[in-house]
């Protein structure tokens, strides 16, 4: 008895976990909108509350609140962008409006400014009491030391006049006046929700908050027949308000330092629309108003006035106000001639620095451009930073000293059109006198101020090494050139030189931290000291690629403790480690199977919260302390994925005809039967394996297959990834891909070698497009904006940027190494349109009418050309959609189109209407052709 109860108990076992597995279902398009997405997660300064986003991709989501310590949860129906009182005692959100309502108003296209608004809602953190506030603009909160927060709210109307006039006097009721400030200004509400206290400010055009939250300064609107302009402070410590400013004429900008104690405003008396601004300082303390630009502009730069297009702020110090300046706007011409008797030309010459389209779309920010300035309070003195010589002069909020460093591109503009490097000479630039010293030329990377202002640092791609420049001495140091450790990245196969692995940051004792292609080291740019190798090589041995993790924002120097991230890129670990620089000890925290992301550490606590993810795993926040020990899972944003098929992933090797052993990724359906053929798609764009523990939710495509749904659908999925040489793009992704696509094939006998797909988009839609050229292989093929001709596209513009095509295939992507007249065969070995004829796979094409990084030409050509010769292709182009897409309903709809294609052709599925027979311009819109009767 008791052995038949034992086989029974086994038989039952056995038969649990397949009756489990049965009721899983694969994925299917309707469950999109559903799946939820966790974002903008935020942790309290005490470390013991966070706050944290669920959404769905379509509809209503939630915010969450967490007490760490309880692990008590509240939420808040469609709130979103949580921010806490740096305080500890509120969390403040915006709550949007309900998803159906907003669309409903869209159906009736309701206008913009009658649209459902948003509201703002501020939680007592103790009391759990929530205040909200209806028709929210924006609100801004301090950045440490207050509760306070100013909340900027939209203009109420009032209400209708419905009183009549006496019907014996026979009067018509009297027209109220339409108030012209009402849609250009907003009311103020400072609050502090602690307490209690708060204060109203009625017709506000603009506000800034201190970062100690000590101060609230405005701009408010009035006036009848004249516009006048109020400037005023709100004192949120002594709750007093004080009007700075109050005259006819108008404002522009206003600043305050981050104490609370100055204040800066444009300001104009002009009444011409437009309008020539200057610059007031008030220094509450002294309660002194200071005209920064003069009473006639006199201080300014002959012809110019205060620009309100550039930002004015003060630095961290307070002792410094910049602001920008521009040529003063001309009087507004009266059109004297009809829209029939106007030109409209571009004029394209040789000389240009830029060319037309990329000046056009530039023109909106030129037409806006203002140099920087900046104004001394103390001596009163104004020194022009920058001008049409000089354009861009970077600062530095949190320096000292009186250096910032100057760029210029002008005389290297042309280049860009061909050449991938974007060359700027540097200039060191005397913000108390506005000297300019020219100090590099024809510079390549960044360049860098130590923050002790005595050395310049920078990296040179030309020689691959870093070098410094000593400002006192005026001499150049290079500090690794003597180094056997490439700084280089070593796996560059882009023909020009390979960028730096990149720079960490300063230390206090003004030493620059770098990276090599594992380890981190420090070097003395004085030159004085030999390159120290801070986590002794432990990266290299082990093959760990270790990279500083930023814990404290605000933080200037490097700390003592660096916290570390760490991937091993042969097995794919992550994880972080700890490096105490005085003591050189590395100590590992983590390193496992997973992806980590977004660590936000509390600002005054040692609790971090972050997440974790791999193909199974969505991304869920974790919270622990810095040892990242007994950490606690907060969140579950998609539990209904255990109802559904999933699958796996495995990392793959191979070797490719050429020798190489290069790594992909292979991906399984959940129930998989070796005994059974499955058909395999093949995805690939440049090196992928660095992702085997990325997880994809299933949702919409904007360009490429989605993984998730294609496993959970009995596809297996392979990704190889691409090792290039110059001149060779084409071949390379034939000799990494297919000899990857073979291998696979070769080694598990269940992959159906008859129902192979390929997909690629952009890049990957060129070689797509190239591949089915060369091989038939594959049962089906969908190349997403290909390059197909490579002779016409080396003379096109980038339309998204307005640059020409050329520097691409000469020097970066593309990979030709040169011109087209001196590389002309180059560039037609790697064009598929020469090899048309070539192509016996069906080939779906997306390429949208606004694509602005390969031109919509290209796929046109290909489609002509496979079209003439009865191939079969079919070209989906999308209206007014970009080179990947960003509409959600253009997003179901391709999805669905390339399932049902790669469907028809791997799996048997009957064809759809819109492959069989094509959708006539006429029926557009009205019919979608995805039946398959």
């Amino acid at each position: 008895m008791k052995r038949i109860i034992v086989l029974a108990a086994l038989l039952w076992l056995t038969v649990v976990p397949a009756l489990a597995q049965q009721t899983k279902k694969p994925l299917d398009h309707s469950v999109y909108d559903g799946w939820k997405n966790l974002t903008r997660q935020v942790i309290s300064n005490n470390g013991r509350w966070l706050g944290y986003e669920i959404n769905p991709q379509q509809g209503d989501g939630m915010l969450y609140l967490y007490n760490i310590g309880s692990k008590k949860y509240d939420s808040i129906n469609r709130g979103e962008h949580p921010r806490f009182s740096p305080l500890n005692n509120w969390m403040a959100f915006t709550i949007k409006p309900q998803f159906d309502t907003v669309r409903q108003a869209k159906l009736k296209k309701v206008k913009k400014e009658k649209m459902p608004k948003n509201s703002i809602g501020i939680r007592l953190l103790q009391s759990g009491k929530v205040l909200k506030y209806a028709g929210l603009k924006s609100f801004k909160t301090a950045k440490k030391d207050s509760d306070w927060l100013a909340v900027y709210l939209e203009n109420v109307k009032p209400p209708k006049d419905t009183t009549t006039a006496d019907s014996t006097a026979n009067k018509k009721p009297a027209k109220k006046k339409k108030d012209k400030f009402f849609k250009k200004t907003g009311r103020l509400l400072v609050i502090n929700p602690v307490n209690g206290d708060s204060v109203l400010f009625e017709k506000v055009s603009q506000y800034t908050f201190s970062e100690n939250g000590a101060a609230c300064a405005m701009l408010q609107l009035s006036g009848d027949s004249v516009d006048s302009v109020k400037v005023v402070v709100y004192n949120t410590v002594q709750q007093t308000v004080k009007t700075l400013f109050f005259k006819a004429g108008f404002a522009g900008n206003i600043s305050l330092d981050n104490q609370g104690r100055q204040v800066a405003f444009t300001y104009s008396a002009d009444t011409a629309k437009n309008k020539v601004y200057g610059l007031y300082y008030f220094n509450l303390k002294k309660n002194k108003l200071v005209d920064v630009a003069g009473d006639n502009l006199d201080k300014l730069h002959e012809g110019w006035s205060v620009s309100t297009n550039g930002s004015i702020f003060f630095n961290d110090a307070g002792n410094e106000l910049y602001f920008g300046q521009a040529s003063k706007p001309e009087p507004e011409s009266k059109d004297t001639l009809t829209k029939d008797e106007k030109v409209s030309l571009d004029i394209w010459t040789w000389h240009d620095d830029y060319l037309q389209p990329m000046q056009k779309l530039r023109k909106k920010n030129e037409l806006k451009r203002s140099y920087k300035t900046v104004f001394y309070p103390k001596n009163k003195q104004v020194v022009q930073l920058e001008d049409e010589n000089l354009e861009s002069v970077s600062i530095d909020k949190k320096a000292e000293g009186k250096f910032s460093l100057g760029q210029d591109n002008r005389p290297y503009r042309i280049m860009t059109s061909w050449d991938a490097y974007w060359y700027k000479d540097v200039y060191l630039v005397n913000r108390q006198t506005g000297e300019r010293q020219l100090i590099l030329k024809k510079r390549d990377s960044r360049v860098l101020l130590s923050p002790d202002q005595q050395f310049v640092f920078w990296y040179n791609m030309q020689d691959s090494s870093w070098n410094s420049y000593n400002i006192k001495e005026g001499k150049s140091v290079n500090l690794t050139g003597n180094s056997k450790v490439a700084f280089y990245n070593v796996l560059n196969d882009i023909p020009r030189a390979a960028d730096p692995y990149g720079f960490a940051g300063w230390t206090k004792q003004g030493k620059a931290v770098v990276y090599d292609r594992y380890d981190l080291w420090l070097l003395d740019v004085s030159g004085k000291q030999k390159p120290e190798n801070l986590t002794n090589s432990v990266g290299r041995k082990h093959n760990l690629i270790f990279r500083y993790q930023k814990l404290d924002r605000d933080a200037r120097y490097l700390p003592e403790e660096m916290f570390l991230t760490a991937f091993n890129d042969k097995n794919k670990k992550a994880g972080f480690y700890k490096l105490n620089r005085g003591s050189g000890l590395l100590q590992k925290l983590v390193l496992d199977d997973y992806m980590y992301g977004s660590v936000k550490k509390a600002e005054k606590a040692e609790v971090v919260c972050w997440t974790r993810q791999s193909f199974t795993d969505y991304p869920d926040l974790y919270v622990s302390d810095l040892s990242f020990s007994h950490p606690t899972k907060v969140t579950t944003a998609n539990p209904q994925q255990k109802n559904y098929l999933w699958g796996s992933v495995e990392l793959v090797s191979w070797i490719t005809f050429d020798g190489d052993t290069m790594q992909g990724l292979l991906y399984k359906p959940e129930n998989f039967d070796s005994t059974k053929k499955y058909p395999m798609m093949v995805y690939f764009y440049e090196r992928y394996s660095n992702s085997l523990h990325r997880h994809y939710v299933p949702k919409p495509i904007r360009s490429v297959i989605n993984f998730t749904y294609y496993v959970s659908n009995g596809y297996m999925i392979f990704i190889p990834d691409i090792k290039y040489k110059t001149g060779y793009p084409g071949p390379s992704a034939f000799n990494c891909i297919i000899s990857g696509t073979q291998a696979i094939c070769n080694r598990y006998p269940y992959i159906d070698r008859s129902k192979l797909g390929i997909q690629g988009q952009s890049w990957g839609g060129y070689q797509t497009a190239y591949l089915v050229t060369q091989t038939d292989m594959f049962a089906a093929a969908e190349a997403g904006a290909p390059v197909s001709n490579m002779t016409s596209a080396y003379g096109g513009i980038r339309w998204g940027s307005g640059m020409s095509r050329a520097f691409q295939y000469e020097q970066t992507q593309s990979r030709i190494g040169g011109d087209l007249w001196d590389k002309l065969p180059l560039y037609m070995l790697n064009s598929p349109l020469f090899f048309a004829p070539r192509v016996n796979t069906p080939l779906l094409i997306m390429h949208n009418d606004h694509d602005g990084a390969v031109p919509w030409y290209q796929g046109i050509e290909y489609f002509n050309a496979l079209r003439r010769l009865r191939k079969p292709v079919w070209m989906l182009v999308y209206n007014g959609a970009p080179h990947n897409l960003k509409r959600r309903a253009d997003e179901k709809d391709l999805t669905r189109r390339m399932q049902q294609f790669f469907d028809h052709y791997l799996k048997g599925a009957p064809e759809p209407v819109w492959m069989r027979s094509g959708i006539p311009a006429i029926k557009k819109g009205k019919t979608f052709g995805f039946e398959t009767k």
